[in-house]
């Protein structure tokens, strides 16, 4: 069942489509997937070829967009564009704490859950192609996560792909989540203090907010736990184009005066609900470890036990000084599943996903190194999220990729830099540049 409809400048339909849960077993369960087709309204009779937009994440629906902002109106200057919702996430099957229960138990939920990874959205992308494009191969656009798919669909599908773009997503092939982490806590460390520079009032700031968390229990209105390590959380704003400023402003009105006392504004408790809550997209948290998971290592809580490599993250010792309190970015520790409403009924299944042995790998390094599709990435100088070492020596491995490596832009790079990111990709794949 499909329906049309208009917004400024553009044509949609919404398309929704059955595949298997698990793609191995394709007479068994099935699962729903939605995904919204755009194209230019002047162009919306014309037969063009496909475009499909892998979000970032993982547990992320994919954007919407109203009318044809950041990349995508460059993107429809030539192409019908599909924005999936990868399995579990937007209008897509939902997976959460409210239906997850449905599956049965926690360890019932866990083996769910281990089809939600690179390899099954790529299967997915190919169960639906051929009702999209009619069999034609298409372009698919990874942002971050959707890159670590882009890769997967390189390693195992690529006769799927006329074209691929990848911005700031090209993942390790081989590093334990282990490795993840001991490279990104000093990329993390560097980011925080550059944005004390920026904003020195800030470190007092910070410091004040953490004093008041180790002494007081807050519970922000959702009945979420706000801690003193919940809220070095919030780092993760760092690893935007605007999350400096954006972290600035959420910290100038962290405090009232009351009748009681100076208190955590109701201000910034809203914001601060809204920046932790998983609500919207548990499967982050849930399967976030398990994306850079591929042998019998389990990930057995990573970012948590390498953090403790990094004595300088600790906030009460730092308070406990005169230097900084560091904030922290894209990790997921035990503790979220205790402090978050959204999460505290799936802490025994995140348990038993951290403890798996049984993980497959999700990349084919021999595979990569004879690629023939035509293949360019955005990698961001000193990335916040992915690796810059790491994404330099995937890129050496996949055949014919072609890097545009950049300080230009964080993270978001493909939102911020509205069409010129996509652009300039393009003419990389084509070798117009």
């Amino acid at each position: 069942m499909t329906a049309t409809y208009r917004q400024p400048g553009v044509v949609l339909t919404d398309r929704r489509f059955t595949v298997p849960l698990d793609h191995d077993d394709p007479a068994g369960e099935t699962i729903e997937l939605f995904a919204r087709e755009v194209v230019a309204g002047d162009r919306a009779g014309q037969d063009l070829p496909w475009l499909v937009y892998l979000q970032g994440g993982p547990g992320f629906g994919a954007n919407r967009f109203v009318g044809k902002p950041a990349w995508l109106g460059r993107a429809l200057k030539e192409y019908r564009v599909l924005l999936l919702d990868q399995r579990g996430t937007g209008h897509s099957t939902p997976a959460n704490r409210q239906t997850l229960p449905l599956r049965g138990g926690p360890a019932e939920q866990a083996d769910y859950l281990t089809r939600f990874r690179a390899d099954s959205i790529v299967r997915d992308c190919e169960a639906i192609r051929p009702a999209v494009t009619g069999g034609a191969p298409w372009t698919v656009l990874g942002q971050s996560f959707g890159g670590f798919c882009t890769v997967n669909y390189l390693s195992t599908a690529p006769e799927g792909l006329n074209g691929a773009v990848i911005t700031g997503g090209l993942p390790s092939l081989d590093a334990h989540a282990d490795d993840v982490y001991r490279a990104a806590y000093p990329r993390i460390e560097r980011k925080v203090l550059a944005h004390y520079e920026r904003y020195p009032q800030d470190v007092e700031r910070v410091r004040r907010i953490v004093d008041h968390l180790l002494g007081h229990d807050v519970v922000l209105p959702n009945g979420y736990r706000l801690t003193a390590e919940a809220f070095q959380s919030a780092g993760i704003m760092l690893g935007g184009g605007e999350g400096s400023h954006r972290l600035h402003f959420l910290l100038e009105h962290a405090f009232v005066r009351t009748a009681q006392g100076t208190a955590l504004s109701d201000a910034f408790q809203e914001d601060m609900q809204g920046l932790l809550s998983y609500a919207s997209h548990p499967l982050y948290a849930l399967v976030h470890e398990a994306i850079y998971a591929q042998d019998a290592r389990p990930t057995n809580w990573s970012a948590e036990r390498v953090r403790a490599e990094f004595p300088q993250f600790d906030a009460a010792k730092a308070l406990a000084g005169d230097g900084p309190v560091l904030l922290t970015g894209e990790t997921i520790h035990p503790w979220m599943f205790e402090c978050d409403p959204a999460l505290r009924p799936l802490r025994e299944t995140a348990e038993l996903l951290a403890s798996r042995t049984d993980w497959t790998p999700l990349y084919d390094p021999a595979r990569l190194a004879a690629n023939e599709v035509p293949v360019a990435a955005a990698i961001y100088h000193d990335d916040m999220y992915v690796d810059t070492a790491h994404s330099l020596r995937t890129a050496r491995t996949i055949r014919g990729l072609r890097t545009w490596v950049t300080d230009e832009f964080e993270h978001d790079g493909v939102r911020a830099g509205g069409p010129r990111v996509l652009d300039r990709l393009l003419a990389l794949m084509r070798d117009e540049m």
